[in-house]
């Protein structure tokens, strides 16, 4: 593989035959069962795209303009094309650590809107099955004001995500623990602190955020256990949903538009189901 956000080319093949490998390849490996991690796996090396592959609305598994970059030990996600770098691998039953911050630049469409990005869980089937830039998956939203919630991100089918709730003023429904149980199959689950004056602009900052400015580390945590995801931010659990309609898939950060910097991507065992 190649540093700096070049995606994977066999040396003798043509392109068309490496975009046919690339698009079946997850059918065969998901053949062989996901890997359930049994101690620390590094996603990202901090030194190239290992393991990883990158997908974009445009130019599909080629990056000419280098939105996925390494530099400097930082995955770097410029943002400037939607779609997103992921894993080659399917997992389940993991403890998933990602430590980010948003960088400086932003683009059209979403040039003054909200930071945005996310990361996507048990994705599966095609690249770009919705709206031609994500496979199927649930999304743990990263957006400023928003960095917790769920998001159901349909594709040949609708994944569907239970979460206990309460009813906001707007009408959206927000995690709280000991709520009314709520089955979505689209649209959002909401963190349990999102501001219901949430606007859509950059550097929003609600008055229960516990993401931090942009230009700080954050620290992103997802538990997957069976059918539950708990979500933490900052070593706050924001969100949990349980009785997810899938337990296992690839893994995905996403380009939204903005820059978005990760230094460390990691998966570890669930409590209890370390190797002994």
């Amino acid at each position: 593989m190649a540093n700096h956000g070049t995606t994977f080319k066999p040396a003798n093949i043509s392109r068309r035959a490496f975009l046919a490998v690339s698009a079946g390849a997850f059918t065969a490996r998901a053949a062989a069962g996901p890997v359930t991690p049994r101690r620390r796996i590094r996603l990202f090396n901090g030194s190239n795209l290992d393991g990883l592959y990158t997908f974009l609305r445009t130019t599909k598994f080629e990056d000419p303009k280098q939105v996925f970059s390494v530099r400097d030990g930082l995955l770097r996600i410029s943002g400037e094309e939607w779609g997103g770098v992921g894993t080659r691998q399917d997992y389940r039953d993991y403890h998933l650590v990602m430590e980010w911050k948003w960088g400086g630049a932003t683009f059209d469409p979403r040039r003054d809107k909200a930071r945005d990005s996310g990361i996507l869980l048990h994705a599966t089937g095609e690249d770009g099955a919705y709206s031609g830039l994500w496979p199927e998956s649930f999304e743990c939203q990263i957006i400023e004001g928003g960095c917790g919630d769920f998001i159901m991100v349909n594709g040949k089918n609708r994944p569907s995500l239970t979460a206990e709730c309460r009813l906001g003023p707007d009408g959206q429904h927000y995690w709280k623990k000991g709520g009314t149980p709520v089955t979505r199959d689209s649209g959002r689950i909401n963190w349990w602190g999102r501001d219901p004056e949430w606007k859509d602009q950059i550097g929003f900052r609600g008055r229960e955020d516990v993401e931090k400015p942009a230009g700080q580390w954050n620290r992103s945590e997802v538990i997957c256990d069976a059918g539950a995801i708990t979500n933490l931010v900052n070593g706050v659990v924001v969100n949990q949903g349980t009785r997810a309609s899938r337990s296992e898939g690839r893994i995905m950060i996403q380009s939204e538009g903005a820059e978005i910097l990760i230094r460390r991507l990691e998966l570890m065992p669930v409590r209890g189901k370390r190797q002994s």
